[in-house]
């Protein structure tokens, strides 16, 4: 009788945890979601910038604190969604799940300390339209040395995989893990789990995380955050340009100019001949 109410409660359980996996699912679709719009205004506020338009510049970055609201609270529910599912255990009476996820969605937000002018995804917009007129400037209050800091914020925890040691952006099919949030190769980590015999800590340097199979997943977020670290390093090395440039002598005709955007190009570039010099 006892076995049978257990493997009752297994069951229930089980159902419970795969409703919740269903349900994060769709959740993360939509924040998936939301950091595409947020890119989207990211670029029509950089547009509007060239243009002069600040006050509908302004108008975009409200709206988008207001999406940075919106994009946190989901990836609460989604941790709060998580833990009632394997906390679950049957009982006599009827389980109230609502207030269960009240409860742990405010918990979780309670620990969580970032405001929405000082999350990451906020400075980034902030950042993008900055450097439409003053790149390689640091913003108003920022420090000089900050610069390279600020402008490559990113929630990715590691750019290579430690197993492959290819960048993220040339794995074949990306994952992460649901525990420590690093990314390998579905593949490589698949293998690597299966040779520690399910009992793999996370490859990468440092981090005390076990790894599991059924926790290692890709979904819609991760792509996204891959896409956006491109478009980081992108901004990046444009940002490096323009600085290299202020290195050149302009002045000096006699000498011959440093040319910094051959040594990402590839190019060279001879000395200009004199006319003079011409038969």
């Amino acid at each position: 009788m006892a076995s049978t109410s257990a493997s009752r409660s297994d069951g229930v359980s089980s159902r419970i945890r795969r409703a919740a996996s269903t349900v994060n699912s769709d959740n993360q679709l939509l924040v998936s979601d939301i950091r595409k719009a947020m890119n989207l205004m990211k670029d029509i506020a950089v547009d509007l910038e060239r243009d002069n338009q600040s006050d509908m510049v302004k108008q975009l970055e409200n709206a988008v604190a207001e999406l940075v609201e919106a994009h946190e609270n989901c990836l609460h529910y989604s941790s709060a969604i998580h833990s009632v599912a394997d906390a679950y255990r049957p009982g006599p009476e009827l389980t109230d799940f609502k207030k269960l996820l009240d409860t742990e969605f405010e918990k979780v937000k309670a620990g969580s300390s970032s405001h929405p002018q000082n999350h990451p995804l906020m400075h980034q917009f902030q950042q993008a339209v900055w450097n439409v007129h003053h790149a390689g400037q640091p913003m108003p209050g920022e420090e000089q040395e900050d610069i390279i800091m600020t402008s490559t914020e990113s929630s990715i925890k590691n750019l290579k995989c430690p197993l492959t040691g290819k960048h993220i952006t040339e794995l074949t099919e990306p994952v992460s893990s649901m525990d420590c949030k690093h990314i390998y190769e579905k593949n490589a980590i698949l293998i690597y789990i299966k040779s520690h015999h399910n009992n793999a800590k996370c490859p990468e340097s440092a981090c005390p995380k076990m790894v599991h199979a059924k926790r290692v997943i890709c979904d819609p977020l991760l792509l996204v955050e891959i896409e956006e670290q491109c478009t980081l390093s992108r901004q990046t090395a444009r940002t490096d340009v323009v600085e290299d440039f202020t290195e050149m002598e302009p002045h000096d005709e006699c000498c011959r100019p440093i040319y910094p955007v051959a040594r990402y190009l590839n190019l060279t570039r001879s000395p200009k001949q004199d006319p003079t010099s011409q038969t």
